[in-house]
């Protein structure tokens, strides 16, 4: 197994197709965030190992399955002069499953319907799990689609998933402790979700948009959040400053008049 990093175009291909599964993991990671925000510390974090776990076992479990894979690029119906494949049919499916989920999300972060008992809490663990194993498969099988693409080697992809999961482990949590102290950048979370799931659905329906437009978009548009977070931030460490520097002065101010 190892003879086949004895190459450098072998780790040509692990380089190129980490950086690749790690953009086509920017989705999954920020699905997990949004969804695991509302969750207790301890049950977040959780969450958050279980669906990379599952990610992980996906991604290697469809490995194994290329013949199937390939096949699923095969048209099995036509409808408005499109052929389907099974591949149309699960983005399109989830790509509907991310615009409903977001759109739920966003109603209940504007109208603040967020919280419940302890109870509602368990089962939304449950609900939560069973969310991220729908997704992790929609994302897994478009990404595993293109690693086949780039690589010939199997030893080369499992090895650039496993880096890529880990990545994505890593980058999870900070990303999800950053979602859940700052709301605005929750609903720009969903908002980023809302456009996934229509890029998605278009795929399925043969109108593909590249990613690359989609990515630059959410990089900018995360980069004037930051900028936001950031000088709301300065804002109220100067108000607080200002704050206590004149408390000392008032009484001596009334004494004066």
């Amino acid at each position: 197994m190892l003879e086949v990093f004895s190459t450098p175009e072998a780790w040509a291909a692990l380089l190129t197709l980490t950086a690749m599964e790690i953009v086509l993991g920017i989705d999954n990671v920020v699905f997990i965030s949004v969804l695991v925000a509302k969750l207790p510390e301890h049950q977040a974090k959780r969450a958050r190992q279980v669906g990379l776990g599952l990610a992980l076992v996906f991604r290697i479990g469809l490995l194994f399955m290329l013949t199937w894979l390939i096949g699923l690029k095969e048209p099995v119906f036509s409808a408005l002069g499109h052929g389907f494949s099974w591949r149309d049919i699960i983005l399109i499916a989830g790509g509907g499953f991310l615009i409903v989920k977001a759109t739920l999300e966003l109603h209940n972060s504007i109208e603040g319907e967020e919280h419940g008992s302890k109870g509602a809490v368990q089962k939304a663990f449950a609900i939560i799990i069973a969310q991220i194993i729908v997704i992790d498969l929609v994302f897994s099988i478009d990404s595993i689609i293109t690693a086949i693409g780039m690589a010939e080697s199997i030893e080369v992809m499992i090895a650039a998933v496993m880096i890529a999961v880990a990545v994505m482990y890593l980058s999870s949590g900070p990303i999800s402790d950053f979602v859940s102290r700052h709301p605005t950048t929750k609903v720009l979370a969903l908002a980023f979700l809302l456009l996934i799931g229509m890029v998605l659905v278009a795929d399925g329906f043969g109108f593909h948009v590249p990613k690359g437009y989609i990515y630059s978009a959410m990089a900018f548009a995360l980069l004037v959040e930051i900028l936001n977070v950031v000088a709301k931030g300065r804002k109220a460490k100067l108000a607080s400053i200002a704050g206590v520097s004149d408390a000392p002065t008032r009484p001596a101010d009334r004494t004066a008049r």
